[in-house]
């Protein structure tokens, strides 16, 4: 079975690998994420930080919206944390994420922990 942008996934987790590798865990999401774009850019790989989308409901949009860490590839949202451990509630926001952005593949990078951890997110 093919797994969904399996190539662009695999450039996204390398790159998360080589920022924790280098850092190691400890430092605040913020530190993780200026790493990251450093890194997407030493390889070439497309993204946008902290891109926004707005949310409708019925016919509204609300006034607050979604802010992606990154959508990279223009197509796969990437959320970054720097906790303990991932909890269910770290896949439902992403979950709620891919919603919001109508993608269909999102990851969630987890730098706290003894080694990178990170979920594949399908909606």
């Amino acid at each position: 079975m093919d797994l969904l942008y399996e190539k662009e996934s695999y450039e996204i987790i390398g790159a998360c690998m080589e920022v924790y590798n280098e850092l190691g865990k400890g430092f605040s999401e913020i530190v993780y994420k200026d790493a990251l774009e450093y890194e997407f850019q030493l390889r070439n790989i497309p993204y946008e930080r902290e891109k926004s989308y707005k949310i409708k409901y019925k016919d509204k949009i609300l006034p607050h919206s979604y802010d992606a860490d990154f959508i990279v590839f223009n197509k796969i949202p990437l959320e970054v944390k720097a906790i303990e451990q991932l909890v269910p509630g770290n896949v439902r926001q992403t979950i709620n994420y891919l919603a919001a952005s109508k993608m269909k593949l999102g990851l969630l990078v987890n730098f706290g922990e003894d080694t990178l951890k990170y979920k594949r997110i399908i909606l």
